[in-house]
């Protein structure tokens, strides 16, 4: 890297704004013309819901803590000083992305209405292309064969 401010990986937009930003539009179109996966939710659906939406969080409040462990940050746009490969890391290279795909879909069950999922797709699309492909990139050229050798050995998503 030449200078301490091209040693970031240029992603410009928070992910979870983007996990949160197509939530809100499924909810806004879930008030505007509401469709219920369930007519009655069970006891099962509503434990699998907030049994999804802890797993969620506590999938990426755990990777994140493992980023601030080694001592390096879990914000796309801050350098990167470590590279994370254990924990949760072992199985996915983007915890906690995988993690606020899954709170993601325990909301979309308590709220008991498709329309949130019908925009998961798009924002996962929006996460691949805009952050994780940048972040990708700066990881490889911060890491080299070290990240590269990671990345053969353990997938993208899960």
């Amino acid at each position: 890297m030449s200078d301490a401010s091209s040693d970031t990986s240029g992603v410009g937009f928070p992910p979870p704004l983007i996990y949160a930003g197509g939530f809100a539009a499924g909810y806004g179109a879930h008030r505007l013309l509401p469709i219920r996966l369930w007519l009655e939710p069970t006891v099962v659906q509503s434990l699998l819901g907030w049994g999804l939406l802890v797993g969620g969080v506590l999938l990426a409040v755990s990777a994140a803590y493992l980023f601030r462990r080694a001592g390096t940050t879990p914000n796309p746009a801050r350098p990167t000083s470590a590279l994370v490969i254990r924990g949760p890391y072992r199985v996915t290279r983007n915890p906690m992305y995988v993690g606020m795909a899954t709170l993601y879909c325990g909301g979309t069950l308590l709220l008991n209405d498709p329309w949130p999922l019908a925009f998961l797709p798009p924002v996962m699309a929006l996460v691949q292309r805009r952050v994780i492909a940048r972040e990708e990139a700066y990881l490889e050229r911060k890491f080299g064969d070290v990240y590269r050798a990671y990345k053969a050995r353990v997938r993208r998503w899960i």
